[in-house]
């Protein structure tokens, strides 16, 4: 239907609810206009129409890109049942009153197929019509039967909407951007653009627990959106996966071969939640929080076994050559070090190591040596190491003194 006979969506609205009221109602005579003016001394509904208001809700909203947007409004009506001329409180009058609203809420909608003319008005509109019953207090019926003869009648109001005038002028339309329009159209070739839409804003990241993890040590990430299919979880550049999913939380494991694999060391990365978009391929990344990778110390042992070189002193004084082994404990190219500790304080540290002979796996062996001019007191201390900043979780006991 044209848009042009959207001018008479108003008057075709009121003859629809009057079809409408005459068919279902029980009431063959349906009135239009005020209450005081609907003198028909027979049983009768009246419909008034004392209001129209613009929908709120759809205030410049186009019905296409590019088009000005239509007048979307709102019309209230009063519906005022009669037992015979100026007569609206009698038992008939109420039979004909509840009839009437039994009409209007069927199905809560209105039927726009009723004859020609009505369709053309109304079948433009995009939404269905709805009819929505309102507050009839006695404060606005009184304001409403203001008239000549000042009468009450009990009544009952609704509104129906959206009703759709469309706008008169033409859109503004444009030609697409990146076509020649002077050659003839082609055949779209792969690879195609594409567009993922999924039903989310994507995963976020409000915090992890624990923020310091070692490998082999599972992980929760806390948030939103972390149920959608096709997540991953990005530490630093290593890809790691899921095992566990919930809206508000999702587990993951630091995996060993993919840490190995990936080549990163202990110390603060980056840690983001991936999705995989189905249609693409492409990546939707979730925000950034910061997680610790700690490296995992797991021996310290002098080399050879118990072989540690003990000045008699006084003070007695030890040096060693002493390996240690674990996991992440760094590359060439990272800060680590060593530290002896005993009695609640640090006796020395060490930030020079090589690695020992063989082909070890990467980052699991770490050699230090001790010239007798980095002697400590002779006795027990715990070593700590710390790789870029995180230290390890555990300290083992080395012994710097004669067996």
């Amino acid at each position: 239907m044209a848009l042009a006979d959207t001018t008479n969506a108003i008057g075709a609205v009121t003859e629809m609810l009057q079809l409408r009221l005459q068919a279902l109602s029980g009431s063959t005579l349906v009135t239009i206009g005020k209450p005081e003016d609907s003198d028909d001394a027979t049983p009768h509904l009246n419909l008034f129409l004392y209001q129209i208001e613009f929908d709120p809700f759809l205030k410049n909203t186009p019905l296409n890109d590019g088009e000005k947007p239509p007048l979307w409004m709102v019309l209230k009506y009063l519906l005022t049942a009669y037992s015979a001329q100026d007569v609206s409180d009698t038992i008939i009058a109420h039979q004909r009153l509840g009839g009437a609203i039994k009409a209007l809420n069927r199905n809560d909608l209105i039927d726009i197929g009723v004859n020609t003319a009505i369709s053309k008005a109304l079948s433009p509109n995009p939404q269905e019509l709805h009819v929505t019953f309102d507050e009839s207090n006695s404060d606005l019926l009184a304001k409403l039967m203001q008239g000549t003869d000042e009468k009450y009648r009990l009544s009952i109001c609704f509104q129906v909407r959206p009703v759709m005038i469309a706008a008169a002028e033409p859109g503004d339309y444009s030609l697409l951007v990146g076509i020649d329009y002077t050659q003839p159209p082609t055949t779209l070739a792969d690879p195609y653009v594409g567009i993922d839409t999924i039903p989310s804003m994507g995963a976020h990241i409000d915090g992890l627990d624990p923020v310091g993890f070692e490998v082999g040590e599972e992980v929760t990430i806390r948030g939103t959106d972390l149920h959608v299919a096709n997540l991953s979880v990005m530490l630093g550049t290593v890809e790691l996966p899921v095992t566990m999913q919930r809206p508000d939380q999702l587990k993951f494991t630091v995996d060993a071969a993919r840490i190995g694999a990936g080549g990163i060391s202990a110390g603060s990365h980056a840690v983001t939640v991936v999705q995989t978009l189905p249609g693409t391929g492409k990546k939707r990344k979730s925000n950034a929080v910061i997680g610790n990778l700690v490296p995992t110390l797991q021996s310290v042992v002098a080399v050879p076994p118990g072989a540690v070189t003990v000045n008699s002193g006084p003070p007695r004084t030890a040096f060693a050559t002493i390996d240690l082994t674990g996991l992440l404990l760094g590359t060439h190219g990272d800060d680590v070090i060593a530290a002896f500790y005993r009695n609640g304080s640090v006796a020395r540290m060490f930030d020079v190591f090589t690695i020992p002979p063989g082909p070890p796996p990467p980052q699991t062996q770490r050699r230090l040596t001790m010239a007798g001019s980095d002697a400590i007191p002779a006795g027990d201390y715990h070593l700590v190491v710390i790789v870029n900043g995180q230290q390890a979780p555990q300290s083992p006991v080395i012994h710097m003194d004669s067996p």
